[in-house]
């Protein structure tokens, strides 16, 4: 069985390089981006089964990619977790981003990324996509 595919994007190499470490630990493969506009190229081309994106980023912001992803449908099922030292939270009317699934703050632990993303997989399988 193939390993399922997680992309990265947060313009930080550290936080790159430790949740890369950490999830290919887990068994997961791994792309990683260092800005928004390679985030939302390589989302829309490796079709990745997650998406840990930062908020801030050059060139798109996490949220803006997380807008064009959803407009799309062959991408806007793929699920984003969103990383942020800006207090970003979701609100009810963000419907323009109904694939940011999780906002998770900085500092993080990698562990409660790695949880995050099995509960993520868990809730893709139970509903089918």
């Amino acid at each position: 069985m193939e390993p399922k595919s997680i992309l990265i994007a947060d313009d930080e190499r550290h936080i790159l390089n430790v949740l890369s470490i950490k999830l290919r630990n887990a068994g997961f493969s791994v792309i990683a981006a260092e800005d928004g506009a390679e985030a939302y190229s390589l989302a829309q081309s490796a079709r990745p089964e997650v998406i840990i994106a930062d908020y801030q980023m050059p060139l798109l912001s996490g949220v803006e990619v997380c807008s064009k992803l959803w407009a799309d449908p062959q991408t806007r099922h793929i699920p984003v977790v969103l990383l942020t030292a800006r207090g970003f939270s979701l609100s009810e009317g963000d419907r323009a981003l109904g694939n940011i699934k999780r906002v998770i703050d900085k500092p993080f632990s990698p562990r409660e990324v790695l949880a995050c993303i099995h509960g993520l997989l868990a809730e893709v399988a139970v509903r089918g996509h």
